[in-house]
């Protein structure tokens, strides 16, 4: 079961605000909003590339993993994100294949998507994310 695209680059920042101009005025690209993701403790702003999406990934709380990341490598690419169909199907495919993922079943995120990570041991020290929107879960 192939990915169908990449759906995301997650890109880990202190603020988006501080980043927001770089990606809107100098870049040029068109600014899709700001989403709060309680269940992961962020703020995300997405920025529409071409077919791809960025996506800003701003700490709410020093004790989420994007606080974690920052502290330890400092702000920049944190994660590539895939879109799938049946991520659950996914997962359990993975798994069977001896890659080893963060999530074993699949979360909510933002945009109401179904998204689960492998762990970047099992994905060339790349954090990988699938994600599936909610219209095909």
């Amino acid at each position: 079961m192939a990915v169908k695209s990449l759906n995301h680059i997650g890109i880990a920042v202190r603020s988006i605000d501080d980043h927001k101009p770089f990606y809107e005025d100098a870049l040029g690209l068109e600014f899709e909003g700001l989403e709060d993701v309680p269940s992961q403790k962020v703020r995300v702003a997405f920025f529409r590339a071409g077919d791809v999406r960025l996506e800003l990934l701003e700490p709410t709380s020093e004790d989420s993993t994007v606080a974690k990341f920052i502290e330890k490598r400092g702000e920049g690419l944190h994660h590539l994100a895939y879109t799938v169909d049946d991520i659950t199907a996914r997962i359990a495919e993975l798994r069977e294949s001896g890659l080893r993922m963060i999530d074993e079943k699949p979360r909510e995120g933002s945009h109401q998507m179904q998204i689960a990570f492998l762990h970047p041991k099992s994905s060339g020290g790349v954090l990988t994310e699938l994600c599936e929107s909610a219209d095909h879960a």
